[in-house]
């Protein structure tokens, strides 16, 4: 009886499968189905229903057949229609084109000789425009060339006025180019309304604060944009304090005006020059490490130099003192002597030197760390340069060598070390050698005092005129 139940279960799962039709969900009273038979005939009741709809849709699908047949002569028709459109269009199109070309051939036979020379006039007037258009007195006057314009694409005889703007435009551009003028227009990035100072046809700046412009045509940037621009690095130095004076010059005066004979091309060069943080920065690692190193031993230099000023004061002044101060050198050594004024000579002597040398190591600091970073910069810059020098040729390996300024900047950035490591190193070798100088002045100063402590203390024993040496102390 088991087994005939599993089997009458398997028939029904796998016509379930085969039918793969959406059932019913069954409600809570159908959930609670006791027997198999109760299962078979809710089964085949759902099949019943299912079939039912399925041919519900099969009729309405035949009942829209006749309505898509419809809709598709529908736009048959309307395809019809619209090809007749487009041939009676293209017919008219031609007509049209056949009328112009014979208009054109009475046009030509209407100028007859004067045809060549109005056709003269026209590309006179284009290569003018382009002039004009890439000219910087442009910015100044926006709508001169309209005429031009007008001209070089009309395809009518142009009237006499238009013929004489051509000539009066080309003096009105050479009256202008030889001019010094002031006059207001929209520069971006400042607004409308900034007032600009003009030279010629060369170059341009604001009247409030002298900053430099560069001309945009109106080929680049289009109808009602400003024509003019801030440019994006400054010259400075001299170029910007000739701008400054010719915006303070009144009329009349004489004053040098910076020029650009390629009317803006030599300005934006600027841009492409870094300034001395940017060059610096090129080095990278290896310019970071010679900067920091420099920095922080200029400014111990620096503090060793007031240091050992301060001491040559303190020095200079107990010499002048006949009681010694703890606080300076010379005094240290003048209570040593006092410590040991009542031993024999020798021992005086030997107990002075021992003052004088515990006294130099003192004096003496920093300067050897002085001494080696100013010889490491160097080496550290050239260790920079041959570095960048290998990474410039592995470029032009993977890049090839067509490109020298590839290589040219490659070399430049190479070479900011070396100059890095010599900037470094040339006023740290003033350094120390101020500091130096001024170490072994304090410490000929406590020699000299030496001897003479050591002169009168013999003469105070009354030995006589024997000579008395000093060990001299070695400058490290």
């Amino acid at each position: 009886m088991k087994l005939h139940n599993k089997a009458i279960a398997a028939f029904i799962g796998t016509a379930m499968i085969a039918t793969a039709l959406p059932l019913v969900a069954p409600t809570p009273a159908e959930a609670q189905i006791t027997s198999v038979q109760e299962l078979l005939n809710q089964v085949r009741n759902d099949a019943a229903q299912q079939e039912r709809v399925n041919r519900e849709r099969v009729q309405q699908f035949q009942a829209n057949a006749s309505q898509q047949t419809a809709e598709l002569q529908r736009a048959r028709a309307e395809l019809a229609q619209i090809e007749a459109e487009a041939r009676r269009v293209e017919n008219n199109f031609a007509a049209n084109q056949r009328q112009i070309e014979a208009l054109k051939g009475e046009l030509t036979a209407a100028q007859g000789e004067f045809g060549e020379v109005f056709g003269l006039a026209r590309s006179m007037a284009g290569e003018f425009k382009s002039t004009l258009d890439r000219s910087l007195i442009t910015a100044e006057y926006p709508n001169r060339t309209q005429v031009l314009g007008r001209v070089a694409n009309s395809d009518a005889l142009p009237s006499t006025t238009d013929l004489n703007a051509i000539w009066e435009t080309m003096l009105q551009e050479m009256e202008a180019q030889r001019e010094v003028s002031r006059f207001t227009a929209n520069v971006a990035g400042i607004g409308d309304g900034t007032d600009v100072t003009r030279v010629g046809p060369f170059v341009a700046f604001t009247q409030n604060g002298g900053d430099f412009l560069q001309y945009n045509p109106p080929s680049e940037t289009g109808e009602g944009l400003p024509l003019l621009s801030l440019l994006p690095a400054q010259p400075g130095g001299a170029i910007q304090s000739a701008a400054q004076n010719v915006l303070n010059a009144g009329a009349g005066d004489v004053v040098y005006a910076p020029i650009d004979p390629t009317r803006g091309e030599l300005l934006k060069t600027f841009e492409l020059q870094p300034g001395p943080w940017e060059r610096a920065l090129q080095g990278g690692v290896i310019g970071q490490i010679i900067m920091g190193l420099g920095a922080i031993t200029a400014l111990l230099g620096i503090l060793l130099i007031i240091r050992l000023f301060l001491v040559r004061m303190a020095v200079a002044g107990q010499k002048r003192k006949a009681q010694p101060a703890k606080g300076n050198p010379l005094g240290r050594v003048m209570m040593a002597y006092e410590g040991a004024q009542n031993a024999d000579t020798d021992t005086v002597e030997l107990k002075l030197d021992e003052a004088i040398l515990q006294e130099s190591p003192k004096l003496e600091f920093g300067l050897n760390f002085i001494k080696l970073i100013a010889g490491i910069a160097p080496l550290l810059g050239l260790l920079g340069t041959v570095t960048g020098m290998i990474q410039t040729f592995q470029a032009m390996m993977i890049y090839g060598a067509g490109d020298p300024q590839l290589m040219a900047g490659g070399i430049s950035v190479a070479l900011v070390t070396t100059m890095l490591g010599l900037i470094v190193a040339i006023p740290l070798l003033i350094i120390h050698s101020l500091a130096a100088s001024l170490a072994r002045g304090v410490q000929s100063t406590l020699e000299e005092q030496s001897a003479g402590i050591v002169a009168r203390h013999v003469e105070a024993r009354g030995v006589g005129t024997s000579t008395v040496g000093v060990a001299p102390v070695t400058n490290i």
